[in-house]
């Protein structure tokens, strides 16, 4: 398969901080790439790299076979870019606005075909100003789509919509996958990378904590099958005594790691000896989100270090 991204040992340092720290992957053709992590990782600061925004410290970086940084104007005009909060003219119906951004291209598009291809069609002659948060998303998917991108950034494409916006986002994205473009994904919804990608990168204080399919790393850093049961803790108490499985109660649920199907029967039939009163009973296994929450932790309140000392920078 052809690389579209390639990353060498990136360093990215401002001052005494380290954002990224000597990372190595690579993006395939037609491969949607999900990239992920808490603020403060050094998310925001490797894509920046990657769309030509800021230079590196040191390290291999090649997008297309281009330096981001040097050669920025022979990439630009193969690149589609969405930033997180996607804003436009207010004043302005989504067909035009695809025919003012193709002239800045110096194409000339159908912008009937482009609107169909997003599902904003139906909106074409809309202010954008009237359009809703999951249409204004989709009019900035169609402006990306305007120089025939073989690579596109989508930051955050479904933060603030509502479920059927972002499953309908979902649906272009993987209409452009399905047309052999390649999508770098960044994003909080852990279901939406989980859905959507191909590979997923788990990044956690500027250095790669897990990556490989969703599967991959739900089979590598998960727990597997876990049982669930709608008790109070003292019945946790109790199996902790019975079963040699790890045991937690929260919010009234025990939860127990089961290690073969033959434990499921096994502890059953001990929460049934207990005598103790519980209720619903399930099987679940971890998500990727789980596990996300378990390489890195919670969140951070402040924000990713790329976003931090731009004012001199490119």
């Amino acid at each position: 398969m052809t690389e579209v991204i390639h990353l060498q040992k990136l360093v990215k340092d401002y001052g005494p901080l380290r954002a990224v720290d000597g990372i190595d992957l690579s993006v395939q053709k037609g491969e949607v790439f999900a990239f992920l992590g808490p603020n403060g990782a050094g998310k925001t600061t490797t894509v920046e790299i990657l769309e030509g925004l800021r230079p590196r410290t040191s390290g291999t970086v090649r997008v297309l076979g281009l330096d981001p940084w040097t050669e920025n104007k022979k990439l630009i005009h193969r690149l589609g870019v969405i930033p997180q909060d996607f804003k436009f003219f207010e004043k302005i119906h989504p067909r035009e606005a695809i025919t003012f951004y193709a002239g800045l291209f110096g194409k000339k598009v159908d912008a009937d075909s482009i609107l169909k291809q997003v599902q904003l069609e139906d909106k074409a002659t809309d202010w954008y100003e009237k359009l809703s948060g999951g249409q204004k998303q989709k009019m900035g998917l169609a402006l990306a789509l305007v120089n025939e991108p073989e690579l596109l950034f989508l930051d955050e494409p479904t933060t603030g919509l509502d479920p059927q916006a972002r499953r309908s986002i979902w649906e272009v994205i993987r209409s452009l996958k399905s047309e052999g473009r390649s999508v770098f994904l960044t994003t909080h919804y852990l279901e939406e990378a989980q859905l959507l990608a191909d590979r997923v990168c788990i990044i956690n204080h500027g250095k790669i904590a897990a990556l490989g399919t969703p599967e991959d790393i739900i089979q590598e850093h998960g727990k597997g099958e876990v049982l669930s049961l709608q008790a109070a803790p003292r019945l946790a108490e109790y199996l902790r005594t019975k079963v040699d499985l790890p045991v937690r109660s929260e919010n009234h649920t025990v939860d127990v790691e089961l290690s073969t199907n033959a434990d499921i029967l096994r502890v059953l039939n001990l929460v049934e000896q207990s005598g103790i009163p519980w209720t619903g009973v399930s099987t679940r296994r971890d998500t990727l989100e789980d596990v996300f929450i378990r390489l890195v932790g919670k969140t951070t309140e402040s924000g990713d270090l790329g976003g931090a000392g731009s004012g001199g920078l490119k």
